[in-house]
């Protein structure tokens, strides 16, 4: 339903520190075609250090990652912080 970064963001904002996400967003259940995975993580990092919280990730090497599950795994994974990079990397 892609409201996973937004109920991120609102628990952050009533101070939750603690959130599960996934490389790439894998997850989801086999047997339930089309059920939206999990958030992922590189989009959280993504989301948080744009915001100015430094969170000691180094998001190229977590996108470097998430690219090497999606060619293991062998589909496209749901993260668009993979298909676009980071805001650095696009906007000057």
């Amino acid at each position: 339903r892609g409201t996973g970064l937004a109920n991120f963001l609102a628990a952050l904002q009533l101070g939750v520190t603690d959130f599960d996400a996934s490389v790439g967003g894998l997850g989801g259940c086999p047997y339930a075609p089309g059920a939206t995975g999990n958030v992922a993580t590189e989009e959280l990092v993504h989301m948080v250090e744009d915001m100015g919280v430094d969170t000691g990730v180094d998001l190229e090497a977590m996108i470097d990652v998430a690219a090497q599950a999606e060619r293991l795994v062998g589909r496209k994974l749901p993260s668009q912080v993979l298909r676009a990079g980071p805001r650095t990397r696009t906007v000057s």
